[in-house]
C-alpha cells in the first residue's frame, strides 16, 4: 500500500486526510510537512509508533490510513513587526516582509545539501525560451528518466512563478526525486545517512542532457532543440603538428559551454577563455609513428543566444583524496564581447549589428550633450515605445548576431572543496540583481555581484550565464524596420513537444 492518508499533529494543530506516497523518497513527505507548517525539512522530527523517520529510507516508518504522525521542530522566528503607525524601512524588515515589500520571486528550500540543484534551477530560469517551453510543456509524455527529470523541472517552474512555498517545497522534492533517477550518481549519502554534497556543474550537465532530449523549439529552428538551438555554439578547428611538416587537419566541434582555465597567468575570464583557444596538445601522428606534440587552435564558428562558462576551479588533490578549489580571484565584466574568438568568417557576419550599436552608442552621447544645451521645455518630447532588432541571424533563430553579451545569472561556490560548501545563485532582473540562497530571496547590486571573483573564503563564481545584449531604438531612429516584441530577449516563446 504505497498511498496512505494520515493524520499529522504539529503542536495544538493537527492536520487530517495528508496523502503520502511511500514510494517516493521520505523528503517528499518532509516537504508536505513544511508545507502544512512551515518548519524546514532540517528542523523536523517525524515519529510514528516510536519510530523516528529518516532522510534516507522509509525503513521501519510503516504508515497505515489515518496513523497519526508527530512532528516536532519549530519555524524561525521572524523579526517582530514595528508598530502599524511606524514607517517600515528596507533595513528593518525581516526577509519574507522584504519578499512582499518588493515583489521577490519565490525561492526553492533546501532538502538537505540540495543548494546546488536550487542555485542551477534559479539561473536556468532566467532564460526566457527555456522558462517559456518548461511552463508549456505535456508532464503526461513520458520519456523515461529524461522525461520524467523535465517534467519535474516544468512543475519546479511554474511553483516558482506563483505557486507559493508549499508548492515549491513539494515540487523540489520531486525535482530531487527525479534528478536521483536520472543520474543515481548525484543521490549519493554521507557516513551519517544525510545526503551528500554534489557538484553543481554536474547537476548542471545532467539537466541539460535531460533537456536537450525532451524540449524542440521554435518551427524556424528546423525541429532543432531547443537546448542545441539557444545553448549550443561550434568551433572551427586546426590541429597543426610542431614535430614533423604535415598538412594541417582541420574538423569542426560542437559545445553547450566554454570553459576558463585558470592558471598563474590568467586574471581576467577573456584571458582565461582565450589561452583555451590555443593550446598544445599530444596525440599519434601517422607520419612520427609515435606521440608528437600538435598546437590546436580552436575558433568560434557559432554564437549562441546565451552562453555558459565555466571556471574549471576544481581538481582533484590525491594525497588528502578530496576535490580542492582553486580560489584565485577572476574578474568577470557585467558586458562580454567574444569578438576576438571568433573565426573571420563569423566576424565578417558580426559587424553590421555591431556597427548598429557602435551608431547607437554616438547618438545617445550627442543627445546627452545637445539636451544639457536646450531649456527643458524645450527638450520635452513625447515617449514612444521602443522597438528591438532580433539579436539572432536572420536564418539562424537562437544564435547571436553581435557578438556582446550580458551578464544575466551567476552560480557561486563557497568553500574549500566540491563535496562541502554552499551553492547559491546570483540572477539578474531589470535593472536590478537578485541573491538566491535556497528558500531567501533578496535584492543585491552590481557591485556585490562583481565581487563574487574569487580571491578569498567568500562565494566565487563556478559558472557564468551571458545573455545577448538587446538593440533597442526609438520609433525615430534611422534604422531598418525593426522588430517589435513583448519581450526583449527573443521571438515568440517557444514550444515544448514531447
Amino acid at each position: 500500500m504505497p498511498k496512505v492518508s494520515v493524520k499529522v499533529k504539529w503542536g495544538k494543530e493537527m492536520y487530517p486526510g495528508v496523502e503520502v506516497n511511500t514510494d517516493d523518497d521520505p523528503v517528499l513527505f518532509k516537504a508536505q510537512i513544511f508545507a502544512l507548517t512551515g518548519v524546514q525539512p532540517e528542523r523536523q522530527k517525524v515519529v510514528c509508533k516510536g519510530v523516528t523517520l529518516r532522510d534516507d529510507a522509509w525503513g521501519n516508518f510503516k504508515l497505515t490510513n489515518n496513523a497519526l504522525v508527530l512532528v516536532m521542530g519549530s519555524k524561525e522566528e521572524d523579526v517582530p513587526a514595528a508598530p502599524v503607525e511606524q514607517t517600515r524601512f528596507v533595513e528593518d524588515m525581516n526577509e519574507s516582509e522584504l519578499a512582499t515589500a518588493l515583489d521577490l520571486p519565490e525561492g526553492l528550500i533546501n532538502l538537505g545539501n540540495t543548494c546546488y540543484m536550487n542555485a542551477t534551477v534559479q539561473c536556468l530560469k532566467t532564460v526566457p525560451e527555456l522558462k517559456n517551453a518548461l511552463l508549456n510543456y505535456d508532464p503526461t509524455s513520458g520519456g523515461g528518466t529524461a522525461g520524467g527529470l523535465t517534467s519535474a523541472l516544468s512543475e519546479t517552474m511554474r511553483s516558482l512563478e506563483g505557486g507559493g512555498a508549499g508548492a515549491c517545497a513539494a515540487a523540489a522534492a520531486r525535482l530531487l526525486h527525479a534528478l536521483h533517477a536520472a543520474a543515481p550518481r548525484l543521490a549519493e549519502r554521507g557516513a551519517g545517512g544525510q545526503l551528500a554534497q554534489q557538484d553543481a556543474s554536474e547537476c548542471w550537465t545532467e539537466i541539460i542532457r535531460a533537456l536537450s532530449m525532451r524540449l524542440q523549439s521554435t518551427p524556424e529552428s528546423h525541429s532543432k532543440p531547443l537546448i542545441e538551438q539557444y545553448f549550443g555554439g561550434t568551433l572551427d578547428v586546426e590541429l597543426v603538428c610542431s614535430e614533423a611538416d604535415e598538412p594541417p587537419t582541420r574538423s569542426t566541434e560542437t559545445f553547450l559551454q566554454l570553459s576558463c582555465f585558470i592558471s598563474q597567468d590568467v586574471k581576467y575570464l577573456q584571458s582565461g577563455l582565450r589561452s583555451k583557444m590555443s593550446e598544445q596538445i599530444t596525440k599519434m601522428s601517422e607520419t612520427l609513428g609515435r606521440d608528437a606534440v600538435y598546437t590546436k587552435t580552436s575558433k568560434i564558428s557559432r554564437l549562441p543566444a546565451y552562453l555558459t562558462v565555466q571556471f574549471v576551479r576544481f581538481y582533484y588533490k590525491e594525497k588528502e583524496s578530496i576535490n580542492a578549489k582553486i580560489l584565485k580571484d577572476v574578474k568577470f565584466p557585467l558586458e562580454l564581447d567574444v569578438y576576438e574568438l571568433c573565426s573571420p568568417e563569423l566576424q565578417e557576419r558580426l559587424t553590421p549589428m555591431r556597427t548598429k550599436f557602435k551608431e547607437l552608442e554616438e547618438a545617445s552621447v550627442e543627445a546627452a550633450l545637445s539636451s544639457k544645451n536646450k531649456n527643458h521645455g524645450d527638450s520635452k518630447k513625447e515617449i514612444k515605445r521602443k522597438a528591438t532588432l532580433p539579436y539572432w541571424f536572420e536564418n539562424d533563430v537562437g544564435s547571436n548576431n553581435s557578438g556582446y553579451y550580458r551578464l544575466q545569472a551567476v552560480l557561486t561556490h563557497r568553500g574549500r572543496s566540491s563535496s562541502s560548501g554552499h551553492y547559491v545563485a546570483w540572477v539578474a532582473r531589470g535593472d536590478g540583481w537578485l541573491r538566491c540562497d535556497d528558500d531567501a530571496v533578496s535584492p543585491v547590486t552590481e557591485e556585490e555581484v562583481l565581487k563574487l571573483s574569487g580571491g578569498g573564503d567568500w562565494h566565487c563564481a563556478y559558472l557564468l550565464l551571458y545573455g545577448p545584449k538587446i538593440l533597442e531604438l526609438s520609433q525615430e531612429g534611422d534604422s531598418p524596420e525593426p522588430m517589435i516584441t513583448d519581450e526583449a530577449s527573443g521571438p515568440d516563446p517557444p514550444t515544448a513537444l514531447a
